[in-house]
């Protein structure tokens, strides 16, 4: 651990805000918490906080003192000035006479003294910060710092090796009552760079940005030359089975272990998305003979429990080949670990003087000997940020086994922040889109349907994976479709890619609940007299890759055990065969079949399957080049040829892409044929 502070950089920072009216002090402060941010060992997905005491002028133009704190939201490696709020210094310091102080009170209190009435809420150590009388307050949760006060004697071992640069505050709840005792601490010793949070994290200060910052170093670099001086071997390897089942073979059973019916609509499942980590690292942590002892042993700071819970589930061994009863064993442990949440908040929700609203039991963290460490959530984004938690707290666990014994914060206190009335009411402005927690799979994912279909069906909520045969094409869409996106090359008319590409897909999200089979390509001929090659690339595009990908999606649906759907882009081929396209329209028809050959053979496991009949789309089945010929043909516009339906309406590729849509959110249709062509009795189902 070092300093990266750099004075060139830190001018040009100042410099670069400073042209948009940002003050020194605030610029300065933006650096340093991004220097703190960037550095996983430091903060971690919001974590830490960061402060500066300035004067500013207010929207009437008059000079005030404040207090610019992070704000709810704002990460800090990524921090803006704006994610500084300003609050009126004067006023929260005057709340330091009081003897108690209501947490909902206190933040009505801070945001009542906003400069910006617009601004994000401020941190809840806001009045830690404001008691504290320096200049510039950096907060984190350093692991190695962490190792050192996740212990029974905490306090001594960080005494011993500060010997009085830094004070010793004992645990307490973060807010009000912590931002008094932390004050108390200090002024007992006004002389003390910073302060060690028990069981939480560490405080450092200073009247100038880079003293504040590099006060944080130094204590962090003393921490972890203490936690290396007195290493000793942790994790002693416990006996595995000889062979080890893959992660992808795995995730999928996790997933739909976890997964919650949905009492209120039969068919609806609240689905988590996996994240998942093997290193060597983690392989060591995870397969260490005392596994049930540390990795139960609760979170490394208790910030953490929101995301993770508490403690992970644990599980044994997969054995390669023995999955069937690998998976029992998993939803027997999931069914008790849930039951085991349920009591804990049981008997803590029992003492509180208004009963809390009980959160979902399932687990945010499991541990497999053999293979890793899996992390959950309701999107890839939170499964990452359990994922990334998780393995901090292994790295808090692997520095305090080797000096002493991991001892965090109980379970009393875990229940009291996983519970905090803060948090709670963030649960009645919650509201999630209708697939989120959902995977999809969408073949062509590169082409114009395939790629409207996969906004649609992010826009809902779902993450993505795009197959498609062109590499470049496909990154690219996956790059625009943002966020954990999954862009994989792959040609669906072979059985290794697509085999592949589907693996891939397990690993990275979890699993998977629809599929998209979208991909195909138009052949033409007179059927009498095409050639048989050419008949066979037809059926190999247009109805064997779509059975290819359906197998596979089916085998991972089925190992989940809470059904998907399955959705086949068939055209109007498949019932209105046109002029010399027998080659395409036969192949089509077959696909159509095939749906239908789905739906009834998998409804009993949940499994939908329809299909989409779309006619007269832009994309790579009908390009410019043949919309211009067809219309001459016709003796007709290029834009009559496109609305010449019933309707004489254009159809777009994000017309099918909606009619995809609502068949994922139909959870009581299967075999059902959607028809998006403006109208055409040729085309219609009989």
């Amino acid at each position: 651990m070092r300093s990266l502070w750099l004075d060139r950089e830190a001018e040009r920072i100042a410099a670069h805000y400073g042209e948009t009216g940002v003050s020194r002090d605030l610029a300065l402060r933006v650096y340093t918490s991004r220097l703190l941010g960037g550095e996983p060992k430091l903060v971690l997905h919001g974590g830490g906080n960061t402060s500066v005491k300035t004067v500013v002028e207010d929207l009437c133009g008059e000079a005030v003192e404040v207090l610019c704190v992070k704000g709810s939201g704002w990460d800090l490696a990524s921090i803006a000035p704006e994610g500084l709020p300003a609050l009126r210094l004067a006023p929260l310091k005057r709340l330091r006479q009081r003897a108690q102080l209501r947490d909902e009170e206190m933040v009505r209190i801070q945001r009542a003294n906003l400069l910006d009435p617009a601004a994000p809420s401020p941190s809840v150590e806001t009045l830690l910060h404001a008691f504290l009388p320096h200049k510039y307050v950096d907060h984190t949760h350093a692991s190695a710092v962490l190792s050192l006060a996740d212990q029974r004697d905490g306090a001594e071992r960080c005494g011993d090796l500060y010997g009085g640069r830094l004070g010793i505050v004992p645990y307490v709840m973060p807010g009000f009552l912590l931002a008094k005792k932390a004050a108390e601490i200090f002024e007992a010793d006004p002389e003390v760079e910073g302060l060690v949070l028990l069981k939480h994290g560490l405080f450092t200060f200073g009247e100038e940005a880079r003293e504040s910052y590099e006060r944080t170093i130094d204590a962090v670099a003393l921490a972890a030359e203490a936690v290396a001086r007195g290493r000793r071997a942790v994790f002693f390897p416990a006996a595995l089975p000889a062979e080890i089942a893959e992660a992808d073979a795995v995730a999928p059973i996790l997933r739909g272990a976890c997964a919650i019916a949905d009492p209120r609509k039969e068919g609806a499942w609240k689905r988590f998305v996996v994240e998942f980590r093997g290193d060597p690292e983690m392989l060591a942590y995870v397969g260490g003979m005392e596994l049930q002892r540390y990795g139960r042993a609760g979170v490394a700071t208790p910030d953490h429990t929101l995301r993770t819970k508490n403690y992970p589930l644990i599980l044994p061994p997969p054995e390669g080949g023995r999955l069937a009863g690998f998976k029992e064993t998993v939803r027997e442990a999931v069914a008790r670990y849930a039951a085991d949440y349920r009591a804990y908040f049981a008997r803590h929700n029992e003492k509180e003087p208004v009963s809390k609203r009980e959160l979902d039991p399932m687990p945010r963290v499991i541990l497999v000997p053999g293979l890793g460490l899996f992390g959950l959530g309701r999107s890839k984004k939170d499964a990452v940020i359990a994922a990334d938690l998780a393995e901090a707290t292994a790295g808090v666990v692997r520095g305090a086994e080797a000096i002493g014994r991991y001892e965090p914060v109980g379970e009393a206190e875990l229940f009291a922040i996983e519970y905090w009335s803060l948090e709670q009411a963030k649960l009645k402005e919650a509201a999630e889109k209708p697939l989120q927690g959902e995977i999809a799979v969408v073949t062509g994912g590169a082409g114009t349907i395939g790629f409207a279909t996969a906004q649609a069906l992010k826009a809902a909520g779902a993450e993505v994976a795009l197959f498609d045969r062109d590499r470049g094409a496909v990154d690219e869409a996956a790059k625009r479709l943002g966020g954990f996106s999954l862009g994989i090359a792959c040609d669906v008319t072979n059985a290794a890619e697509v085999a592949s590409a589907f693996s891939r897909v397990a690993r990275h999200f979890g699993g998977m609940d629809i599929l998209v089979s979208n991909a195909g390509a138009a052949f033409s001929g007179r059927i009498g007299e095409v050639a048989e090659s050419t008949l066979r690339a037809s059926f190999e595009v247009n109805f064997f890759a779509q059975q290819r990908v359906a197998q596979n999606a089916v085998r991972l649906m089925l190992a989940q055990g809470t059904g998907g759907a399955l959705l086949f882009n068939v055209s109007k081929q498949a019932l209105n065969p046109g002029l010399d396209f027998g080659p395409y329209g036969t192949a089509k028809a077959a696909a159509l079949a095939l749906m239908r050959q789905y739906a009834l053979e998998y409804g009993r496991d949940g499994i939908r399957a329809n299909a989409v009949n779309a006619d007269r789309i832009k994309s790579g089945l009908l390009t410019p080049e043949m919309i211009a010929a067809r219309a001459q043909a016709r003796g007709v516009s290029e834009s009559d040829y496109m609305r010449g339906n019933l309707l004489g309406r254009e159809v777009t590729a994000e017309d099918v892409a909606e009619a995809i849509l609502y068949a994922a959110l139909s959870l009581k249709t299967t075999a059902g044929l959607a028809t998006v062509d403006g109208g055409n009795i040729a085309a219609a189902p009989r």
